[in-house]
């Protein structure tokens, strides 16, 4: 099981009311649903493996350099040469330091990558792996992932942390028209305003499904734009050629990374905290409560 962990504490911040605070008053709403979460995907999915991929870089700069709005619109600090500074809630960036440590001692594998997003982490962990693969997330961008072959979906949360819907292969077609490893295409030429991706104009989901059931594939849909005798419209093939410098850079963008170099760590999920000193003191100050008694409950014995 792969967890999209921004994606995650974002939701389970804005799911779990700010009043639920640590000792000192501080929230810790994130941190609790986040765990809660947790508890509820182990106890009904029971992995072998369990891992918190983590955004190194949420917006790495090859991505900028090649389409530069790429999550323009999040950033709240540039940082030349380093890590753009993201807009987040002023009460959940502190809670993020403490997510990562309570992870860190229940023993939760954390893997992130230097220049890399924790979906390219999880492209690479569900690229290599050689069973079953559950991965969590909230971005619809790791559609691109599913394979029903190798046994890959997604659990994408309907509300709060509460159930996930199961996306498959043919969810993917029932709901956007296109086979899971056309999502990836079809999301370049709908376009994405939430990452800065302007798409193709006219292009909704609708037009991106059909021309790629028609077409096939984006090269061939592009192809077709230069055909005078194929059944594009002039304004279809206008546009497509308006937006010709965006489509030969935005599917390296939009596709995550599968073949990253990563850490050799254990993914197993433990059967018990790796350092249950540092857990009850970080218990004590942060007032976990309920929510890591449920992690605890949930761990394989």
């Amino acid at each position: 099981m792969l967890l999209d962990t921004a994606s995650l504490y974002f939701r389970a911040y804005f799911g779990v009311p700010e009043s639920v605070r640590a000792p000192d008053g501080t929230p810790v709403n994130a941190v609790r649903g986040l765990l809660d979460f947790v508890a509820r995907l182990v106890t009904d999915h029971r992995p072998d493996d369990l891992v918190a991929c983590m955004d190194a870089d949420w917006r790495p700069q090859w991505r900028v350099e090649l389409i530069p709005s790429y999550k323009a619109h999040r950033v709240a600090e540039e940082v030349p040469a380093g890590t753009d500074v993201e807009e987040t809630p002023d009460t959940l960036s502190p809670q993020v330091p403490v997510i990562e440590a309570v992870l860190d001692a229940l023993g939760i594998a954390r893997l992130g990558a230097a220049g890399y997003e924790a979906d390219d982490v999880i492209g690479t962990l569900a690229t290599r792996s050689t069973g079953p693969t559950d991965i969590v997330t909230g971005d619809r961008d790791l559609f691109q992932l599913v394979d029903d072959a190798r046994g890959v979906r997604v659990l994408y949360p309907r509300k709060g942390v509460g159930d996930c819907d199961l996306v498959t292969d043919a969810v993917v077609r029932e709901r956007y028209g296109v086979a899971a490893d056309r999502y990836a295409e079809f999301a370049v030429l709908r376009g994405d305003p939430s990452d800065g991706l302007p798409g193709v104009k006219g292009i909704g989901e609708k037009t991106a499904a059909q021309l790629l059931a028609e077409f096939g594939d984006l090269a061939a849909v592009r192809a077709a734009a230069t055909n005078p005798m194929s059944s594009l419209t002039p304004a279809r093939r206008r546009n497509l050629a308006a937006a010709s410098g965006y489509l030969d850079v935005a599917p390296e963008v939009v596709r995550v990374a599968t073949a990253l170099e990563l850490p050799d760590t254990d993914l197993t999920l433990p059967g018990a905290p790796r350092d249950p000193a540092a857990l009850d003191a970080l218990d004590a100050r942060w007032g976990l409560g309920g929510s890591l008694q449920r992690v605890l409950a949930a761990l394989p014995r």
